[in-house]
Order: C-alpha cells, then sequence, then structure tokens
C-alpha cells in the first residue's frame, strides 16, 4: 500500500522537532549544569578569600605581639632584632595536627616580614599642620637628586599637601559652589601621582624610600637607607651615608650621640627631630597562600611602648 507524501513530510516534521526538543533539553541541562559550578567555584572562592583573610588577620596579631615583646626588652630598634627577620614560606600544616587537618589547611602556606616605616623618609614632615617646612622640603629635594629626579617635585608634593589642608573657600555670591578644584589628600605613596610631575616611571624609583605617616617623625638611623640618610643629614654625602650604614652592621647606633660621633668631620648635626635610634611605626608584609588562591597585604601598625595599634591595612 503506498503511503501518501503528505505523511512522509509530517513524518519528517515530528522528527525535527522532536530532534529541535532533544537539543533544547540537553543546552538547558548543560547550562544548568554551568550555571551551578559556576555557583559552586564562586562560593569556593569566597570561602578560601575568607580564609586566607582570617591567616592573615592572625598574622597581624602574631606580628603585633612580636613588637610588643621587643618594646618589653629593647629601647633600641635595628636590624639584628627578631621582627627584622622574615618569614619564609611555611606551610600551616605543620602546625596542624594530622589527624584533624583538612585539605585546605594543608595545602595552605603563610610568608610575611616586618620592616620600620621610619627607615623611610616621612613625606608628613613636608606640611605636618598645613604649614610647610622648608627644612623638610629641601631634605626631600635632596633626595630626589640623589635619585636624579626633578628636585622640584618635593616644592610641588608640599603645596599639594598644604591645599588640602587648608577648608575649602566658599563663593560668597553663591555658597552651594565652591570656588577652584580641591586637592587630593596625599594619604599612600600612590597618592603621589596626583603631584603635577609624578609619573608611575618616577614614583617606581622612589616609592621604597618614601611614605606617609600619621605625624611628623624622625628616621631610625639604624634601618634607614643611605640614599635616606644622605636626604635626612644635610650636607651627608651619599658615600659617607653608605660607610655609615656598612658601620652599623658591625655596631648599631645606640644613642644619637652614637651617630653623631660617627659622621665625617665637625660640622654636621643632627637634632632628635631629624634622627632617632628607635622607632614607633612598622610596616608589616604578608602573603597567604590557599590551593589556587592568592592573598598579599600590607598593613601599617603603630607601636607606643608595649601597646601596638594597626594604623590601615590594604590587600592586594
Amino acid at each position: 500500500m503506498k503511503v501518501p507524501a503528505s505523511c512522509h513530510r509530517q513524518r519528517g516534521v515530528a522528527v525535527i522537532i522532536a530532534l529541535l526538543l532533544t537539543t533544547l533539553a540537553i543546552t538547558i541541562v548543560a547550562s544548568l549544569f554551568w550555571q551551578q559550578q559556576v555557583q559552586v567555584r564562586s562560593i569556593e572562592n569566597q570561602r578560601l578569600q575568607l580564609q586566607m583573610q582570617w591567616v592573615l588577620r592572625g598574622a597581624l596579631d602574631w606580628a603585633g605581639l612580636i613588637l610588643r615583646e621587643d618594646a618589653r626588652h629593647s629601647s633600641v630598634d635595628d636590624l639584628t632584632e627578631p621582627w627584622a627577620v622574615p618569614l619564609a614560606e611555611t606551610r600551616l600544616d605543620q602546625y596542624v595536627d594530622d589527624g584533624t587537618a583538612d585539605t585546605d589547611a594543608t595545602a595552605a602556606t603563610l610568608s610575611g616580614s616586618i620592616s620600620d616605616a621610619q627607615a623611610r623618609y616621612n613625606l608628613t614632615n613636608l606640611c605636618p599642620n598645613g604649614t610647610i617646612n622648608p627644612v623638610e622640603v629641601a631634605a626631600f629635594e635632596q633626595l630626589l637628586n640623589n635619585a636624579h629626579l626633578d628636585p622640584a617635585l618635593a616644592q610641588a608634593t608640599a603645596d599639594e599637601m598644604a591645599a588640602a589642608q587648608k577648608t575649602p573657600v566658599t563663593n560668597a555670591e553663591n555658597p552651594g559652589n565652591q570656588t577652584g578644584t580641591l586637592p587630593m589628600n596625599l594619604t599612600q605613596v600612590d597618592d603621589l601621582l596626583a603631584v603635577p610631575g609624578f609619573t608611575p616611571e618616577i614614583l617606581g624609583k622612589i616609592k621604597d624610600f618614601v611614605i606617609f605617616l600619621p605625624r611628623a617623625t624622625p628616621v631610625n638611623v639604624n634601618t634607614a637607607p643611605a640614599e635616606v640618610l644622605a636626604a635626612r643629614i644635610d650636607g651627608l654625602t651619599l658615600a659617607d651615608a653608605t660607610a655609615l650604614v656598612s658601620s652599623r652592621n658591625t655596631a648599631s647606633f645606640r644613642f644619637i650621640s652614637d651617630f653623631t660621633e660617627r659622621l665625617p668631620g665637625n660640622s654636621l648635626s643632627v637634632s632628635n627631630l631629624e634622627a632617632s635610634v628607635m622607632t614607633n611605626y612598622f610596616l608589616v608584609n604578608g602573603k597567604a597562600r590557599i590551593n589556587r588562591a592568592n592573598l598579599d597585604v600590607q598593613a601599617l601598625v603603630e607601636r607606643n611602648g608595649t601597646i601596638t595599634k594597626l594604623i590601615w591595612i590594604r590587600e592586594y
């Protein structure tokens, strides 16, 4: 019996519809599985991020303990003390009982270091109370000059800081509008890019030698590099500063008088506002790694006697 052509067409259409529905169903199921995997991975990443944050918070607490213990036993800070010893990458499972350790703990590592923030030139000294200090501008100029950079950037930085600390002036005719553009408040070294003349290349050359601290501070002569010492001490050459750094590796400066006695010649003088043998501010750097996730933090810690306080923390 001959089947009509219309029946063949109907069967063909039915087959095509069935294939389309099957393809659509497979696509929907695959999409659901993919969305589920994305959600699971997102939750897992959030969990790993939270775990790393807790690990690094614990590391900051441990750093604070080290600094407080150091203050109890010494009034001088130098690079031979325990706080100056970096922590190499350490597996956290070394401190977890094998019977209770989970897979995240056994894959977690922590590394970090504590450095003296007052080993750097404190840019807050330029304009601590809204008034530019010419002596400090000259010191920053010398630091820029030693790095073969434009010394005029020192005055530009001081001007920007002074402008930021002034109360904005309002237009008397239209109090709702402020005259001029408000300058940026400089609190981090990267903020120097807001100062006219600074570029990422220039910042890269000096960022390890400068810092913004909450208040004006002296430089610690036991930890400062030669570039900072040569800028801080008026009349001290970079070569002589390098020699001082070499000599302190043998015997650190216990008092400022020890430092001044080793200065070349008799014409150089140092005040307690410029130099010190102790530190109140430290930078804590930490890196946590759990499986494929990494987290780096840097924190500024203030120490007054045996009391420590977290000033700021940055994750990157």
